[in-house]
């Protein structure tokens, strides 16, 4: 079973899926006229303009709930495998990743806006529901809500728990049963409190963990100043095959890059979808533009902060697959935590073991918590858009039980696991996405007219050409409705 698990993992997560992700961000780029750079001012605006209601969350709660589930254990463990199996110049591929993968956010977390719904007193939005909405393929979006239910349901949360148990185990000595025991109390307080109680602890964690490793990488670099230069420049060489030692290798530093860029910000995958159609908004291009923005923090800040710290360090070993190794720095490491570890450790000794096991600890338990909306929410869906109590339990249970077994369990598994999760959901929905982009460059545009003409964006569908956005057609005709009365009672 195990040999086929990784067999499965592999296929989904080959040369396929890597041309499919850089050609999808490369599309949307191209087609919205770079909108993930020329809005980029706008996207920290964005960021603190809209407030919370009784059904929706604000776009910073929305966006610190999807960067929860953006920045895990693929942006210290998986830079690592990245440099392990790819040489430094994956680094650069990374880079251009969440650059592309910028505007594929915003594609599909714009779509999520546009096709949300409200069920009882909230928003729910998604994948599933805008290829419902958008496309008309009801069994496509079964099969994407399936899918995503049962990955982030069961198959992706032990990987998160299993590094933090390895994590706590390494540095405290803590047994990894204890750690799984405690991850199972602390999650199933906050994930039994709903959507609210979920957005409320992201909001607080999120930027107090990516600012306490932002220092730390600073501090490291401060100490290896004169090492920088050469740092950067072993990256480009090496990305595109002219340094002597890893020229050979241009191949997989592409390929493991693009990979770990993907599992890390997810940008095309759907996993932000889910949280954007929460927010509470005017436009939908407002959130779309706001979780693109979480794609540069994911990789372009965190896990170039990883990368940085065992680049500049020499903490880290090259051996392609199938090769000899080509560095051997450091000897009986596995790549993975260890190698930040020992980065922060030649720098600041006695704290990198305890430092990257607590960062990692806050990045992957608010991954959890995210993983559980998302679920949830596509759980909703397959119900008819109904609430639907006990299924919810249900599924709290099952996660609940798959954090414990991934704290427990070989490392090689739950990766594994993982892998096949994540690669099936980004196989559809990048491709649903592709068939979206129509309506979405009609969003886009109208974003567009709005801003040129000094307004503040407010979506009308029928105004944009957009059919089957709902929700959007009663909620602007409510708007109006209440400004004639209000233009009323003034008069």
């Amino acid at each position: 079973m195990e040999d086929f698990i990784n067999w499965l993992a592999g296929q989904l997560w080959g040369n396929g899926l890597v041309i499919l992700a850089l050609g999808a961000g490369l599309i949307f780029t191209v087609a919205t006229r770079f909108v993930q750079i020329r809005y980029f001012k706008e996207m920290i605006k964005l960021l603190f303009e809209g407030k919370s209601s009784e059904e929706g969350i604000s776009s910073f709660q929305a966006f610190c709930l999807a960067l929860s589930g953006r920045v895990g254990v693929g942006n210290i463990a998986g830079v690592a495998t990245a440099i392990a199996f790819g040489g430094p110049g994956a680094v650069f591929w990374m880079w251009i990743m969440a650059l592309l993968g910028g505007a594929s956010a915003f594609i599909e977390s714009t779509m999520a806006q546009v096709y949300k719904v409200k069920v009882g007193k909230e928003y729910r939005g998604g994948t599933p529901y805008f290829i419902e909405k958008g496309l008309g393929l009801k069994w496509f979006a079964v099969i994407m809500a399936v899918v995503v239910t049962i990955s982030y349901g069961l198959l992706t949360p032990g990987v998160q728990a299993n590094n933090i148990a390895a994590g706590m185990e390494n540095a405290f000595g803590i047994n990894k049963m204890v750690t799984g025991i405690f991850l199972v109390i602390l999650l199933g307080a906050i994930i039994f409190g709903g959507v609210k109680r979920i957005a409320s602890v992201s909001q607080t964690v999120v930027p107090f963990m990516a600012v306490g490793y932002v220092i730390v990488t600073f501090i490291i670099l401060a100490a290896n100043f004169d090492k920088v230069p050469e740092m950067f420049s072993l990256i480009f060489t090496s990305a595109f095959g002219v340094n002597q030692t890893f020229g050979g290798i241009i191949g997989a530093a592409i390929a493991w890059g693009v990979r770990r860029a993907i599992f890390s910000n997810v940008a095309g995958a759907g996993e932000a979808t889910y949280s954007s159609a929460a927010a509470e908004v005017t436009h939908p291009a407002k959130q779309g533009l706001v979780q693109a923005f979480s794609v540069y923090i994911d990789t372009i800040v965190v896990c170039t902060a990883t990368a940085l710290m065992i680049l500049v360090t020499g903490m880290y070993n090259v051996t392609p697959e199938g090769k000899e190794p080509i560095v051997q720095s450091i000897e009986n490491v596995e790549a993975g935590p260890a190698y930040t570890q020992m980065a922060v450790e030649t720098v600041m000794s006695g704290f990198g073991p305890g430092f990257v096991a607590i960062a990692i600890l806050f990045f992957a338990f608010t991954t959890l918590m995210a993983y559980y909306y998302i679920a949830e929410t596509t759980l909703v869906y397959l119900s008819g858009k109904r609430d639907v109590p006990w299924l919810k339990t249900i599924l709290k249970i099952v996660l609940l039980i798959m954090t414990y077994v991934g704290s427990v369990f070989s490392a090689s598994t739950m990766w594994a696991l993982g892998d096949i999760g994540f690669g099936s959901m980004a196989w559809l929905s990048l491709i649903a996405i592709l068939l979206l982009i129509k309506p979405a460059l009609k969003v886009l545009k109208d974003y567009d007219i709005q801003k040129k003409a000094g307004k503040d964006p407010v979506f009308n569908p029928i105004n944009a050409g957009i059919k089957g956005a709902d929700f959007w057609e009663e909620h602007y005709n409510e708007m109006e409705k209440k400004s004639s009365i209000d233009s009323k009672s003034i008069i």
